[in-house]
């Protein structure tokens, strides 16, 4: 072998996650790409190596579901704290998504302003998705053309007001436009009728029991949001995805969908699959979500929607925000902001439920790391060990067990709903575009991190 041929780096492990099986393996890196998957010993005279052993090397995960928050709200979360929190759970790709930003990415302008926000600051690589708001569709194609990777809007209320929902005309309105792109609409499916009939019982009810917050948000307003968008992805040929599935019933409607050949995909989150309503006690708003998380069956049938394909991926949908913000010291779930932070311990919370259910890490890496890649549009570059894929690893130990420790999480707040809770599945260390950037607790380097655009780069 030429010198010029001589890897940067050779990561080997006696289980390495591709495409096809896990098993022995090297994987040859130069120039921030995979250019060879070899035997575990055929390794270049001259090489650099990182030998894994027995831990596993994966993909670096891709969360295609992340508020950054940054420019406007980085009291909330920002890309420097954010893209190290993704660092140290092994994700190597994040998209963000348009809102809780000011400006929101609903215009060309605002995605600049995300872009000149996030220079300097990222540990990982960052997408983004547009959204779509009403009258903003003339927006949409300069938005596509800027280099997002898909749009997203909201058909109930955002909790922000530079981010309002669509109404059905607006999604009218809007979908042709997507359809002509080619480009995905994922949406967060809950109509307001359901939730303002209910919500007025809710009133009158104890607004610190889990049970007020629960009940204010029916799974009728997911199913129906999920029929209406079925239809229009029926009669318009809209590629269409369902963000953050929380019901049974939801995803019995995405499974028919899928079953006649329609546009239609999904995804769940790490928390509709660790908790169930049952277990939430009273003025524990850290885990308060919309949707909520639903009870043990619901739960239960996400893992069967997992299993068989009806939901495509799963991802964070990390919402941080001030802990004041939360209400714990009144307890009030009616009126705590929404939202929970995970991003750094998305692997080990879905990995422990996964090894418990009897799912292989083969199977996780197809929900966390080859299907959001799908997605956006990715697949061809993300979420693989393959020839020609940048470069990006996990490094991750699923025998390994630890306490989740909220102060020594990297997002910009502490208060998650995992706080003390024992998983199963130690991240050791991160690999982007073959560049070490985190192993043992310890951040490597500098901020090799690139904004990614579509078509761009």
């Amino acid at each position: 072998m030429a010198t010029t041929d001589i890897p940067d780096l050779v990561v080997r492990s006696r289980r390495v996650v591709t495409p096809e099986a896990m098993g022995p393996a090297a994987i040859l890196i130069r120039g921030g790409t995979i250019s060879g998957v070899a035997g575990f010993d055929a390794v270049p005279a001259g090489s650099a190596i990182f030998d894994a052993g027995e831990r596993v090397v994966m993909p670096g995960l891709v969360d295609t579901h992340v508020h950054i928050n940054e420019p406007g709200r980085t009291e909330w979360e920002g890309f420097t704290s954010a893209t190290r929190a993704a660092a140290a759970g092994g994700v190597t790709t994040l998209v963000d998504m348009p809102l809780n930003c000011i400006p929101p990415t609903t215009t060309a302008s605002g995605l600049q302003a995300k872009l000149a926000a996030a220079a300097g600051k990222l540990w990982v690589d960052v997408g983004f998705w547009g959204g779509v708001v009403p009258g903003n569709a003339a927006e949409i194609r300069p938005l596509w053309d800027a280099g997002v990777y898909g749009f997203k809007c909201f058909l109930v209320p955002s909790g922000v007001e530079e981010f309002p929902a669509v109404k059905r005309s607006d999604l009218r309105e809007a979908l042709p436009e997507l359809v002509s792109l080619g480009a995905p609409l994922l949406v967060h499916s809950e109509l307001p009728e359901p939730i303002e009939k209910a919500s007025e019982a809710a009133l009158s009810a104890k607004p610190e029991r889990y049970a007020t917050w629960l009940a204010s948000r029916p799974s009728e307003a997911e199913t129906e949001a999920i029929a209406l968008l079925v239809r229009l992805s029926r009669e318009l040929g809209a590629r269409i995805h369902i963000v953050h599935l929380s019901s049974a019933e939801g995803a019995a409607l995405v499974r028919e969908a899928k079953a006649k050949g329609l546009s239609v995909t999904a995804e769940t989150c790490p928390h509709y699959l660790t908790f169930s309503a049952e277990e939430i006690s009273s003025s524990a708003t850290e885990f308060k979500c919309a949707p909520p998380v639903r009870e043990h069956e619901h739960r239960e049938a996400l893992w069967s929607a997992l299993r068989e394909g009806t939901i495509d991926c799963v991802v964070t949908d990390h919402s941080p925000c001030p802990p004041e913000m939360k209400l714990r010291e009144t307890g009030d779930f009616l009126k705590a902001w929404g939202g929970i932070a995970s991003l750094q311990v998305s692997l080990p919370a879905v990995w422990t439920e996964a090894q418990r259910r009897g799912h292989s890490v083969r199977e996780v890496a197809a929900w966390m790391c080859e299907g959001p890649a799908r997605l956006a549009g990715l697949e061809k570059r993300k979420g693989a060990i393959a020839v020609g894929y940048d470069a990006d690893l996990v490094v991750w130990d699923p025998e390994a067990s630890f306490v989740v420790e909220a102060a020594r999480l990297h997002h910009r707040h502490k208060l998650t709903p995992y706080d003390g809770r024992e998983l199963k599945g130690v991240v050791e260390a991160t690999f982007l575009r073959g560049r070490k950037i985190y192993e043992g607790g310890e951040f490597c380097g500098a901020a090799i991190g690139a904004p990614l655009l579509r078509g761009k780069n």
